[in-house]
């Protein structure tokens, strides 16, 4: 297995109970850190705490709803607490709420934007504001490959995405000369049960992959392993970055299918 060097570093995951958010907390925890999770479903909390404790690991968990900033103060000293000194933030959290644009009520738009962008800066900004004095750390807040394009029916989530990009943007400017790093990951189609449930299996094969050059969704763990990555060192000199891992979905997004009419390197 790959060494990332995070060997005792704290590393706290919003949205850290379930899908990307979950694999990141299982491969840092293989890598021997400390790991706390946010998750506003207290079921999948328990249970991604038990299962990530077997073995002897370190970890802690707190049932949130990222919107309440006062409480996100509260969670953060809880967490420096019981893991101590926070290495590195990821916010994994968000959601969708896909609906036409012409039937988009306030409440839809408030909620993703609130969930999506509002708390991924107050999540950050406390953050922050405890690694500026140390001189240190490595914050990642999950955007999308919708942050480089257009979707229907989500034009709330998004806007929320393109957010994302602009935000870490700013937030590695202000915090680049303190040492902190600030990036964004942006997945493509992940393979996960809730995909899986709602996309018929042909439209995955025949119209999904068909445009991905990997010919492949991805999987949760391709994703937690970039976001380990941008927390180690390794990206020492990477910050204010949006880092796609889409098996080159928006490299080819002007051509129909993956590659597989060019045969063998050789257009036909």
């Amino acid at each position: 297995m790959l060494d990332y060097g995070l060997k005792g570093a704290a590393i706290i995951i919003a949205g850290g109970a379930s899908g990307i958010g979950r694999a990141i907390a299982g491969l840092a925890v293989q890598q021997g850190c400390k790991v706390g999770l946010i998750d506003v479903n207290a079921a999948n909390l328990k249970t991604a705490l038990a299962e990530l404790a077997t073995g002897g690991a370190t970890v802690a968990g707190h049932c949130l709803d990222v919107r309440d900033e006062a409480a996100i103060c509260d969670v953060i000293a809880l967490f420096e607490t019981e893991l101590g000194p926070i290495d590195g933030f990821v916010n994994s959290a968000g959601i969708s709420r896909p609906r036409p644009a012409v039937d988009l009520t306030a409440d839809d738009w408030a909620a993703v934007m609130d969930v999506n962008l509002a708390a991924s800066f107050f999540l950050s900004r406390e953050i922050g504001r405890r690694m500026i004095p140390r001189g240190k750390g490595s914050i990642i807040i999950i955007s999308s490959i919708d942050g480089f394009g257009g979707h229907a029916a989500r034009t709330h989530y998004t806007a929320s995405k393109y957010g994302i990009l602009g935000l870490v943007k700013s937030l590695a400017i202000e915090w680049g000369r303190f040492g902190i790093r600030v990036n964004a990951l942006c997945p493509g189609i992940v393979d996960t049960p809730l995909l899986r449930g709602n996309i018929a299996a042909d439209h995955i094969e025949k119209v999904m992959e068909d445009r991905i050059p990997m010919a492949r969704l991805s999987t949760a763990s391709d994703q937690a392993k970039a976001a380990l990555f941008l927390l180690s060192d390794a990206a020492g000199y990477v910050t204010g970055t949006s880092l796609l891992v889409d098996g080159g979905l928006t490299a080819g997004y002007l051509t129909h299918l993956n590659g597989a009419d060019w045969g063998n390197g050789a257009p036909v």
